[in-house]
């Protein structure tokens, strides 16, 4: 944890949930919470780990880090 007021502490955080609200949840309507639930972790496991590239590694993405190990 850092400081109270640390407004650089949240930001990718802050980023993450951002974009999966703007790519993922805001698209559908869910009927039971167990149907967002199952969608948010679709979003992260299958979308945006091995699919997004990142500029801490070179602006690979980690399915390709993966596959070159």
């Amino acid at each position: 944890m850092s400081l109270k007021s640390d407004c650089y502490d949240n930001a990718p955080i802050e980023s993450f949930w951002g974009k999966l609200k703007i790519e993922w949840l805001n698209k559908r309507k869910y009927k039971t919470r167990a149907e967002a639930k199952k969608a948010v972790f679709e979003y992260i496991e299958l979308f945006y780990n091995p699919r997004r590239t990142h500029s801490s590694n070179g602006y690979f993405t980690s399915l390709q880090l993966f596959l070159t190990v």
